[in-house]
């Protein structure tokens, strides 16, 4: 068969399991984190490629915030699927909320300390009694570990979702991930040379980030439903890091209709520095999984980092893909 037939066959076998599914698809709602940006691009495209539907998911997608809390949305009900970073799902199982990871989109660590030479701080220890802004919550943790293991004490500083005071000289130092802050700070104007970056990950807190989840109900009454959501995802992962010009245009539309002003500059780096943390050829993680390793790595870092955090849940209860459960 010519090449030319192969693509248009296979183009309508895939309609043709769309539609055969379609009919006895399942609704879900999956919540992002955070405003449309490539960090979240394979989302927008397994659904804008049909790769949910492919597998019998009627899935909506909606936005996450300032204004959008994934935990409350998720114990309330309101959403079925949310992402949230691995030390988000560690700390909120082992309070009230039986969490479950789905896949594991970001396997590597990204997050930086980043602060200004001119400040005088050339590594972490050089932070002690420096002002840096930080993030709060389950965000902090590896941060706040890598102080208490270095014996400092920075003068801390809300950083919410800018890195505006860093900008203007009010800290010293700030956090940022290295496919998103660290590229708003060099586009606002910084040069590397002004700058100390300090990557967590090379320090040794490499813990992966990114993560779907749902309550444990959810798995135990369709598992079926969160394993397909997550090879869809996957899917929509590998396809964006193959056609990225395409997921730019997808993702700068989907913020265009939730009113959030990016660019396609910051888009398209974004989505350069976050692909390899999700599709990295070589590694010893295996891209969608999470590792009981890194899982058990990440629950001790929470456990000493919030004493007020319960006990971690089993591997196997946190993450049944691999358990069969």
């Amino acid at each position: 068969m010519r090449p030319r037939a192969r693509a248009a066959l296979a183009g309508v076998l895939f309609v043709a399991l769309v539609a055969s599914r379609a009919g006895a698809a399942t609704k879900a709602v999956l919540t992002l984190h955070w405003y449309p940006q490539t960090q979240f691009a394979g989302y927008y495209m397994a659904l804008a490629k049909g790769f949910y539907a492919a597998r019998g998911i009627d899935l909506e997608i909606r936005r996450g915030g300032s204004d959008v809390d994934s935990i409350r949305e998720l114990r309330e009900g309101r959403t079925d699927f949310a992402t949230l970073f691995l030390t988000a799902g560690i700390l909120y199982r082992a309070d009230d909320l039986r969490l479950v990871n789905v896949v594991q989109v970001v396997n590597r660590g990204n997050l930086l300390i980043v602060a200004r030479r001119d400040r005088g701080v050339s590594k972490i220890a050089d932070l002690d009694g420096r002002r840096m802004s930080l993030w709060g919550d389950h965000f902090s943790a590896a941060f706040k570990k890598a102080f208490a293991d270095s014996g400092i004490w920075p003068v801390l500083f809300d950083q919410f979702s800018s890195v505006e005071l860093f900008l203007r000289g009010g800290v010293d130092a700030c956090c940022a991930m290295s496919y998103n802050e660290y590229q708003r700070i060099l586009l606002a104007g910084r040069s590397p040379e002004e700058l100390t970056v300090i990557s967590l990950a090379d320090e040794g807190y490499d813990i992966p980030e990114d993560g779907v989840y749902c309550v444990e109900e959810t798995w135990r009454k369709d598992p079926e439903l969160a394993r397909d959501l997550g090879e869809a995802t996957m899917e929509g992962w590998r396809y964006a890091a193959e056609h990225p010009e395409e997921a730019v245009d997808l993702v700068l539309a989907e913020a265009d209709r939730a009113g959030y002003t990016v660019n396609r500059v910051l888009l398209r780096r974004m989505l350069d520095g976050i692909l390899p943390s999700i599709l990295a050829d070589g590694s010893w993680r295996t891209p969608g999984v999470l590792s009981r390793e890194d899982y058990e790595r990440a629950a001790g870092l929470v456990r000493s980092v919030f004493v007020e955090a319960g006990e971690s849940a089993p591997y196997e209860a946190f993450r049944p893909l691999e358990s069969g459960r």
